[in-house]
C-alpha cells in the first residue's frame, strides 16, 4: 500500500528528530492528510492554546494517493490551529513538496516546541536534520528557496518556506513550496514563524507503492479520461484556469465589490482570464505566459506570468523582470474586484509579492478594502496610514500597502492583523467581511445562498473550499439548482462538505470534482489501499472529519454564535444584476443544516451523532 508506515517528529524545543510509526488504527478511520492529521492534533493539544505558543503544533502531512500515478496526486496540506481564526487549520498546496515527503519514506511531519534560534529543517530519504537558518531569516520565500538548494547543492530539492511575513506574525501568512505554490489560508506561516522555522527542504529518492498494481492502473486510467473528457477539467480549466470564472460570477451578480458594497464590478473584463492572455497594447506581449501543472496533474490550471516591464510596478526594479505564478481567480478577485482596482500588472505585482513574502491573497486583498472603506469614510486618515491615501480603485496604493503586510512594516503590521481585527480597532466592527475571524471569498452570498451556508459554517472560518455549491448553483456539476433560492441548500452543502473533507484526506485536488464523484475516487483508493474503500465509507469517513473538526472547534471555545455572515450580507440587499433586492437567507438555512447534522439547535453534534460517527 502507498503508506510510507512512518511519521517524522520534530521537537524544536530540544532540536530532535525522531521516527516513529504511523497510526495505522487512525489510518483507517480517517484516511489521511487533513482528516488524519487533524486526529493528530486534536489528540496532542489543548484547544484552548496560544496558536502562535510553543504548545500548538504544526503538521505537514500527505495523503495516500499523494506521490502516486493518480492524476492530481501532489497534495499535501499543513494543519495547526490557525492563529486568524483560533480554529483549526488546515491549508492544502499542490506543487511538488508533497510527493517528495512521500518519495522521501515519510507520510506526515509533526513539528512541536519552538527553537531558541531560527531554523531549517532538511529530509533526505530517511535523514533529518536541523540546521542553522539564521542568515535566511529576514530573507524572501525565493531567496530561502535558492539559497537552501545552493547549501545543498541539489536543484532537485523541493522547499516549502516563510516569507518575512510569517516571520512577522502576519495572522494570514502562508506556507510557500516550489516557489509560487501555497498552504495559502488561515496563517498556517504566522504559526511556522512563531517556532523560528524558516523552512523544510526535502528530497527523497524512493517510489510509492500500491496496493493492487494492475487495478490501479485500470482505475486512474479511466478517471483520467473522466478528467480529460470534461468540459471543465479537460478544457476550461487547462485554457484558463480559475480565471475562468470571472465573467461569469460577475454576470451572475455574485461578485463581492469595493469590500462587498457592490456584487459586480465593472473592471471585471479588464482582469480576467481573456485579458491575461490578450497581447498588451504597450509591448505587444500577453500577461499569460503559460500553464503549469502540479505533480502528478493531467489538468494543468496553473498560472505563469510576467509583468510589462514599463509598468510603474516594476520599473528599475529587475528583479520583478522574472516570471513567477500568475493571478488565479481568487487573487484576481481579492486584489482587484474587492478593492475596485482593474490594472492587471498591478494585480500581477500585489500577487507576485504574495509569493515572494508567503502571504494569502485573499484575506489581504478582502483587509485592504476594508481598510479602503474605513479611509473613504473618514476613521482612517494619512497620519494613521502613513500617507496612504487608501481610495478604492487606486492601483498604487493596493501596491504600497501590499509591501508594506509583506514586511509587516508601518500600517502594513495593522493591516496583517486581518480585516476583523483591523475594522474591531477602528471602531467598525460590521465592516470586516469575515467569518470566525477569516475574510471571505469570491462569491456573495446574496448572489450564491448555499456559498453563504458554507460561509457561515466552514470549520476554517469563511472559506469556498470547504463545500464549493458553486459547483451546482453556477456551473450545474453535478446537477443546476437555482442560485438564488435557499431550499435544498442544507443538504446540498452538507453532501459537498462531507465529500471535500473525503478527497482533501486523499492526496488528490478538489478540482476533479468538477468532473469526478466519489465513484470514481474510491475505486482509485480501494486498489490503493489493503482495506476495501467503498463510496458509502468515504461518504461516512467524510461526514466523521466533518464532526471531528467541529469537535475541535467547539473545544476551543467556539460557538454555534460563530456560524454568522457579516451584517451588510443579511441586512443590505444587493444592488445590481440577477441577485437584485436579495439578502442571505442564512436565518432560514441554518437552523435545517444543523438538523440534517444531527446537532443540536445551538450548532453542538449530539451524543447519538457523535457515538453513529465513532468519534
Amino acid at each position: 500500500m502507498s503508506w510510507t508506515g512512518k511519521i517524522l517528529r520534530v521537537d524544536l524545543t530540544e532540536g530532535t528528530c525522531a521516527p516513529e510509526p504511523l497510526n495505522m488504527e487512525w489510518a483507517e478511520k480517517y484516511l489521511g492528510q487533513r482528516g488524519l492529521a487533524t486526529k493528530y492534533l486534536a489528540e496532542e493539544i489543548n484547544p484552548k492554546c496560544d496558536p502562535l505558543g510553543p504548545e500548538n503544533k504544526l503538521i505537514m502531512t500527505t495523503g495516500p494517493l499523494t506521490g502516486t500515478c493518480a492524476s492530481t496526486g501532489g497534495r499535501y496540506s499543513v494543519v495547526t490551529k490557525g492563529p486568524l481564526t483560533g480554529a483549526i487549520a488546515c491549508s492544502n498546496s499542490g506543487g511538488f513538496f508533497g510527493a517528495e515527503m512521500k518519495f522521501a519514506g515519510w507520510d506526515m511531519i509533526i513539528f512541536e516546541g519552538r527553537s531558541e534560534i531560527p531554523v531549517y529543517l532538511s529530509v533526505i530519504d530517511g535523514n533529518a536534520e536541523l540546521h542553522d537558518a539564521g542568515d535566511l531569516w529576514g530573507t524572501s520565500v525565493w531567496h530561502t528557496d535558492e539559497a537552501i538548494k545552493a547549501r545543498h547543492q541539489d536543484p532537485m530539492m523541493h522547499v516549502a518556506t516563510i516569507g518575512v511575513s510569517g516571520e512577522n506574525g502576519v495572522l494570514f501568512a502562508a506556507i510557500v513550496n516550489d516557489q509560487h505554490r501555497a498552504a495559502g489560508r488561515s496563517g498556517v506561516g504566522a504559526v511556522m514563524g512563531s517556532k523560528n522555522l524558516k523552512a523544510v527542504a526535502v528530497r527523497g529518492t524512493g517510489s510509492v507503492n500500491v496496493h493492487d498494481v494492475p487495478a490501479f492502473f485500470e482505475t486512474t486510467n479511466a478517471a483520467k479520461a473522466v478528467l480529460a473528457e470534461n468540459a471543465v477539467t479537460g478544457e476550461g480549466l487547462p485554457a484558463f484556469g480559475t480565471q475562468v470564472l470571472m465573467n461569469v460570477i460577475n454576470e451572475s451578480g455574485a461578485m463581492p465589490t469595493r469590500n462587498s458594497r457592490d456584487v459586480q464590478f465593472e473592471g471585471a473584463g479588464d482582469i480576467s482570464a481573456e485579458a491575461m492572455a490578450e497581447p498588451r497594447k504597450t509591448d505587444g506581449k500577453p500577461n499569460l505566459l503559460a500553464n503549469a501543472a502540479c505533480f502528478g496533474c493531467t489538468i494543468a490550471c496553473g498560472r505563469i506570468s510576467k509583468i510589462d516591464e514599463n509598468h510603474f510596478t516594476v520599473q528599475n526594479r529587475p528583479e520583478y523582470h522574472h516570471a513567477s505564478g500568475g493571478l488565479e481567480y481568487e487573487a484576481a478577485w481579492a486584489l482587484g474586484c474587492a478593492t475596485g482596482v482593474n490594472d492587471l500588472e498591478a494585480l500581477t505585482f500585489a500577487n507576485f509579492v504574495c509569493n515572494e513574502q508567503g502571504l494569502d491573497p485573499i484575506s489581504l486583498g478582502a483587509t485592504i478594502a476594508a481598510a479602503m472603506e474605513l479611509y473613504e469614510e473618514g476613521i482612517l486618515n494619512d497620519e494613521i496610514t502613513g500617507g496612504l491615501q487608501m481610495n478604492f480603485g487606486d492601483a498604487e496604493a493596493l501596491v504600497k500597502a501590499t509591501e508594506l503586510v509583506g514586511k509587516a512594516e508601518g500600517f502594513g503590521a495593522d493591516l496583517g492583523q486581518g480585516s476583523a481585527r483591523l475594522c474591531e480597532k477602528y471602531g467598525r466592527p460590521e465592516l470586516s467581511m469575515t467569518v470566525k475571524g477569516q475574510e471571505f471569498p469570491a462569491y456573495d452570498p446574496r448572489g450564491i445562498q448555499g456559498m453563504g451556508l458554507g460561509y457561515a459554517t466552514s470549520n476554517r472560518g469563511a472559506c469556498h473550499l470547504r463545500g464549493y455549491t458553486v459547483s451546482s448553483e453556477i456551473l450545474g456539476v453535478p446537477e443546476k439548482t437555482d442560485p438564488l433560492v435557499t431550499d435544498g441548500k442544507a443538504g446540498l452543502l452538507m453532501a459537498f462538505q462531507d465529500a471535500t473533507a473525503a478527497v482533501d484526506s486523499t492526496g488528490l485536488c478538489i478540482f476533479t470534482t468538477f468532473a469526478w464523484t466519489l465513484n470514481d475516487i474510491a475505486p482509485q483508493i480501494n486498489a490503493d489501499l489493503e482495506s476495501e474503500w467503498t463510496v458509502d465509507r468515504l461518504q461516512k469517513t467524510g461526514t466523521r472529519i466533518w464532526n471531528l473538526e467541529r469537535n475541535f472547534n467547539l473545544a476551543a471555545g467556539l460557538t454555534g454564535a460563530d456560524d454568522r455572515l457579516p451584517e451588510r450580507l443579511v441586512k443590505e440587499a444587493a444592488k445590481t444584476g440577477p441577485a437584485k433586492g436579495l439578502v442571505s437567507g442564512i436565518d432560514k438555512m441554518l437552523p435545517e443544516y444543523y438538523e440534517l447534522r444531527g446537532w443540536t439547535a445551538d450548532g453542538v453534534p449530539t451524543i447519538e451523532t457523535i457515538s453513529g460517527l465513532d468519534l
